[in-house]
Protein backbone atom coordinates (compact mmCIF):
# COMPACT_ATOMS: atom_id res chain seq x y z
CA UNK A 1 0.00 0.00 0.00
CA UNK A 2 1.21 3.39 -1.06
CA UNK A 3 -0.08 6.61 1.20
CA UNK A 4 0.97 9.79 -0.51
CA UNK A 5 1.40 12.65 2.12
CA UNK A 6 0.30 16.66 0.89
CA UNK A 7 1.55 19.49 2.89
CA UNK A 8 0.66 22.34 2.05
CA UNK A 9 1.31 26.29 3.45
CA UNK A 10 1.05 29.49 2.03
CA UNK A 11 3.44 31.96 3.05
CA UNK A 12 3.01 35.30 4.96
CA UNK A 13 3.04 38.36 1.91
CA UNK A 14 6.57 38.70 0.61
CA UNK A 15 7.82 35.45 2.37
CA UNK A 16 7.56 32.63 -0.59
CA UNK A 17 10.74 32.27 -1.18
CA UNK A 18 11.89 31.94 2.51
CA UNK A 19 9.53 29.27 3.27
CA UNK A 20 10.42 27.59 0.04
CA UNK A 21 14.24 27.95 0.98
CA UNK A 22 12.80 26.54 4.56
CA UNK A 23 11.17 23.46 3.08
CA UNK A 24 14.43 22.29 1.18
CA UNK A 25 16.85 23.34 4.20
CA UNK A 26 14.91 21.59 6.96
CA UNK A 27 12.15 19.54 6.30
CA UNK A 28 14.03 17.64 3.62
CA UNK A 29 17.13 16.44 4.92
CA UNK A 30 14.79 16.10 7.81
CA UNK A 31 12.71 13.11 5.82
CA UNK A 32 15.11 11.93 3.37
CA UNK A 33 16.34 8.79 4.26
CA UNK A 34 13.36 7.98 6.43
CA UNK A 35 12.57 4.08 6.35
CA UNK A 36 9.47 4.04 4.23
CA UNK A 37 9.83 7.16 2.08
CA UNK A 38 9.50 6.44 -1.77
CA UNK A 39 9.58 9.62 -3.19
CA UNK A 40 9.22 13.27 -2.62
CA UNK A 41 8.17 16.20 -4.54
CA UNK A 42 8.50 20.09 -3.66
CA UNK A 43 5.72 22.54 -5.57
CA UNK A 44 5.84 26.01 -5.85
CA UNK A 45 1.87 27.89 -6.86
CA UNK A 46 0.49 31.58 -6.64
CA UNK A 47 -0.56 33.11 -3.85
CA UNK A 48 3.37 32.29 -2.04
CA UNK A 49 1.87 28.63 -1.33
CA UNK A 50 4.70 25.28 -1.30
CA UNK A 51 3.27 21.69 -2.17
CA UNK A 52 5.40 19.06 -0.40
CA UNK A 53 4.00 15.49 -1.77
CA UNK A 54 5.94 12.57 0.07
CA UNK A 55 5.45 8.35 -1.03
CA UNK A 56 5.31 6.30 1.58
CA UNK A 57 4.87 2.61 1.80
CA UNK A 58 3.44 2.50 5.14
CA UNK A 59 2.44 4.86 7.63
CA UNK A 60 4.19 8.29 6.32
CA UNK A 61 6.17 10.82 8.69
CA UNK A 62 4.77 14.00 9.66
CA UNK A 63 6.15 17.35 8.53
CA UNK A 64 7.11 19.68 10.96
CA UNK A 65 5.17 23.44 10.80
CA UNK A 66 7.39 26.26 9.48
CA UNK A 67 8.12 29.14 11.77
CA UNK A 68 4.77 30.89 12.41
CA UNK A 69 6.51 33.81 11.38
CA UNK A 70 6.71 32.70 7.65
CA UNK A 71 3.01 31.48 7.81
CA UNK A 72 0.13 33.72 6.92
CA UNK A 73 -2.16 30.58 8.34
CA UNK A 74 -1.83 27.72 9.46
CA UNK A 75 -0.49 24.55 7.58
CA UNK A 76 -2.74 22.42 5.75
CA UNK A 77 -2.10 18.15 5.55
CA UNK A 78 -3.88 15.08 3.44
CA UNK A 79 -2.94 11.76 3.37
CA UNK A 80 -4.30 9.54 0.53
CA UNK A 81 -3.88 5.82 -0.59
CA UNK A 82 -2.99 5.21 -3.95
CA UNK A 83 -5.84 3.44 -6.18
CA UNK A 84 -4.46 3.17 -9.54
CA UNK A 85 -1.07 3.97 -11.12
CA UNK A 86 -0.60 3.97 -14.44
CA UNK A 87 2.76 4.87 -16.54
CA UNK A 88 1.61 7.10 -20.09
CA UNK A 89 3.66 6.60 -22.73
CA UNK A 90 4.92 9.86 -24.91
CA UNK A 91 2.90 10.12 -28.45
CA UNK A 92 5.82 11.89 -30.97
Amino acid sequence: MTVAAMWEARAADGRGAELAAWVRESVLPAVRGTAGLERLEVFSAPGERVLLITWWSGVPVPVADPPAELLGRPVHRWSFTSEHVEQVEQVE
